[in-house]
């Protein structure tokens, strides 16, 4: 537990430092680390929950919320991430899809990377049943999983130049919470035992501690470019680790 520990409290200081929650990476090690599969999304999604909420309040503090922006996206996800979190799968399926997803979110990030620090684009106008149809897709991928979805969302939004970073980042970080508290109301409608579950709590208080440090870090020092790319690269490490273990 203590080391496990010391990794998810890693992994919330550079999610968090980019606006994410590590939903992603922290599922790879709790399956690196056998934990009772059944728990790995509940356990996610609380963790997920606890790192951008921080976040989330900091960024609607600094102006930058766009409703027009974000309210489609979360009409689509919503009841897709409740319906995916509710459907059971096996943990030979998870393991094959949880690979895939690192995979591309590390390749997200660093598509991501690059858009940083770039206010000076022309904002491009989606149309509603795109956007509806994008959040649909990722919120029922990420219920499934066990994630928030913003780790996808915030690359196509930039790609798309739907609207400026920070309130793209805005975005991605409300829409990773509202998933994530939509995501464990589906878990719930599952036969979970939460006696065991109660045994991570010390997993909620260091990833708490974790998600302000990176959030600091980000307002202070680390511009968002280079902890894009040092929380991607951390993301393909975990990534190559899960297919060796497959492979195993």
């Amino acid at each position: 537990m203590i080391i496990l520990s010391i990794f998810f409290f890693i992994t919330a200081i550079f999610y968090s430092s980019v606006g994410f929650g590590g939903g992603t990476t922290y599922l790879a090690l709790m399956l690196i680390w056998d934990i009772p599969y059944y728990i790995f999304p509940i356990l996610a999604l609380i963790c997920n929950i606890i790192v951008v909420s921080g976040n989330s309040i900091n960024y609607v503090r600094s102006g930058n919320l766009n409703l027009k922006l974000l309210t489609p996206y979360l009409m689509g996800s919503v009841p897709f991430a409740f319906f995916g979190a509710s459907i059971s799968i096996t943990k030979e399926l998870f393991e094959i899809l949880l690979f895939v997803i690192l995979i591309i979110a590390g390749i997200f990030l660093l598509i991501k990377s690059k858009s940083f620090n770039d206010d000076q684009i022309e904002i491009n106008s989606i149309p509603k049943l795109i956007s509806v149809s994008i959040g649909s897709i990722i919120g029922f991928t990420s219920g499934i999983i066990g994630i928030g979805g913003g780790i996808f969302l915030s690359p196509i939004l930039f790609l798309m130049k739907a609207g400026y970073p920070k309130q793209i980042a805005t975005t991605a970080s409300l829409f990773i919470l509202i998933n994530s508290i939509f995501g464990v109301a589906g878990q719930l409608t599952k036969d979970i035992v939460f006696d065991e579950f109660l045994n991570f709590w010390p997993l909620f208080i260091v990833v708490l501690i974790g998600g302000q440090i990176g959030n600091f870090l980000n307002i202070k020092f680390l511009s968002g470019k280079t902890l894009a790319i040092i929380t991607s690269l951390l993301v393909m490490f975990v990534a190559i680790r899960m297919g060796l273990r497959l492979l195993s």
